[in-house]
C-alpha cells in the first residue's frame, strides 16, 4: 500500500511541476464551455439591412419599420439604384437587402454563405408574412435571391473554412512537434550554443514545413474545383498569395508554441485542441460572428483563420479583387510579422 501511494504521489508531482499540463488539464474545460455554450448556435442576429424602395408607399413603410424593429434586422439605410446592391455584398457593408415593387418584395442574400443566408432570409419571410397576415387582405409571399449561390450549394461555405483549418493545424501542428523533438532529445541547446544565427534557425526549421503546406495547398485548390466543383472566381495568384501568408502566420504560430513547451505532447495538445475549436468556433467557419457576445466577437479577431476565411470566400466564391482583401491581408501580414518577433525573441532569450 506503501509503494502504491508512493507512485500517486510521484504522478501528482509530475503533473504539478508541468505548469501547461496543469494549464491544459484546468484551463481547457472552462475554455470549452465557454465557447460551446456562447459560440454554437443557429440563431442569426444583428443582420445588417439596406432597403431600396423605389415605391415609397405607406404600406412599404409600414412593412420596413416592422422588418427595422424586430430584434434580428439592424436597418442600415436605403440604396438610390438597383446597381448599389451588387456593392453592398461587395464591400461588405450589409447581408441583406430588401427591395419593393409594385405588386411584389424582394429579399436578396449573399449566398457565398449560405446557411446564414437562407436563416436571414426566412426571418425576414417570417417577419414580412406576420406583417401580411394581419394588416393586408393577402398573404405576402417575398422573391429570394441568392448571389454568387443560386443553387445553395453547401460546400461554398465549408470548403473555405476547411481550408483555413486544414493550413493552421498542419502547420503549427508540425511545426510546434518538431522543435518540441530537438528539446526533448536535447539537441536544440546545441544547436542555440552553435553559430547559427536564431533567425536563419528559424526559417531552416519553417521552409521544409512551408513547402510541404504549398503542396497540400495544391492538392486542397485541385480537389476543390474539380472534385467537388468550387468555383474559383477571382484571381487564382491572389488566392495563391493569400494563402501563403496564412501558411506563414500559421508557421509562427507553430514556433511560439514550441517557445513555450519542453516536450511533444504538450505541443500536440496545445497545436491541437488549442487551435482547433478556436478556428471551428470563433473563425466564422460554421457559426455566424455576429451571433456571439461582445467579448467572444473580439477575440475572434485575434484567430488567424477568421480573416483567410474571409478573403477566400471574397476571392474564390464571389470573384472580388485585390482591393476587396486589402484588410484581411493586411491583418495577417501583421500577425506574421508579431507571431515571427516575440519567437525570435523567446529564441534569443534562451541563447542568452
Amino acid at each position: 500500500m506503501g509503494q502504491f501511494t508512493a507512485f500517486v504521489g510521484k504522478e501528482f508531482r509530475h503533473i504539478i511541476r508541468d505548469r501547461w499540463t496543469m494549464i491544459i488539464l484546468l484551463l481547457l474545460p472552462v475554455v470549452m464551455l465557454v465557447l460551446f455554450g456562447y459560440a454554437i448556435t443557429t440563431e442569426v442576429r444583428n443582420i445588417k439591412m439596406y432597403v431600396f424602395d423605389p415605391v415609397h408607399g405607406d404600406r412599404e413603410q409600414e412593412m420596413i419599420s416592422e422588418l427595422a424593429s424586430s430584434e434580428y434586422f439592424l436597418m442600415q439605410g436605403y440604396l438610390d439604384s438597383p446597381g448599389q446592391i451588387d456593392e453592398v455584398f461587395r464591400e461588405g457593408r450589409g447581408q441583406l437587402v430588401v427591395v419593393f415593387g409594385n405588386e411584389a418584395v424582394q429579399l436578396i442574400a449573399d449566398g457565398s454563405d449560405p446557411n446564414t443566408a437562407v436563416t436571414l432570409v426566412s426571418y425576414a419571410s417570417q417577419v414580412l408574412s406576420r406583417f401580411g397576415a394581419n394588416k393586408l387582405p393577402s398573404r405576402i409571399v417575398p422573391e429570394v435571391q441568392f448571389l454568387y449561390n443560386q443553387r445553395m450549394e453547401g460546400a461554398y461555405s465549408t470548403v473555405p473554412g476547411v481550408m483555413g483549418m486544414i493550413l493552421m493545424l498542419i502547420c503549427a501542428m508540425m511545426t510546434s512537434i518538431s522543435i518540441a523533438r530537438e528539446k526533448e532529445t536535447g539537441t536544440m541547446e546545441i544547436l542555440l550554443v552553435s553559430p547559427v544565427r536564431p533567425l536563419a534557425l528559424i526559417l531552416a526549421k519553417i521552409i521544409p514545413y512551408f513547402s510541404i503546406s504549398c503542396v497540400n495547398l495544391a492538392t486542397i485548390l485541385t480537389f476543390a474545383y474539380f472534385v467537388i466543383g468550387i468555383p474559383l472566381r477571382g484571381n487564382i495568384a491572389l488566392l495563391i498569395l493569400v494563402s501563403f501568408i496564412f501558411i506563414a502566420v500559421s508557421l509562427a504560430i507553430g514556433l511560439l508554441i514550441s517557445s513555450f513547451t519542453d516536450s511533444q505532447q504538450v505541443a500536440l495538445l496545445a497545436s491541437g485542441m488549442g487551435l482547433m475549436m478556436p478556428v471551428i468556433l470563433l473563425s466564422g467557419m460554421i457559426f455566424p460572428i455576429e451571433n456571439m457576445p461582445v467579448a467572444l466577437r473580439v477575440l475572434s479577431n485575434a484567430i488567424p483563420a477568421r480573416w483567410y476565411i474571409q478573403a477566400v470566400r471574397k476571392v474564390m466564391i464571389m470573384g472580388l479583387g485585390i482591393g476587396s482583401v486589402l484588410r484581411e491581408v493586411s491583418v495577417l501580414i501583421s500577425m506574421a510579422i508579431a507571431l515571427t518577433a516575440v519567437s525570435l525573441g523567446k529564441f534569443k532569450t534562451r541563447l542568452e
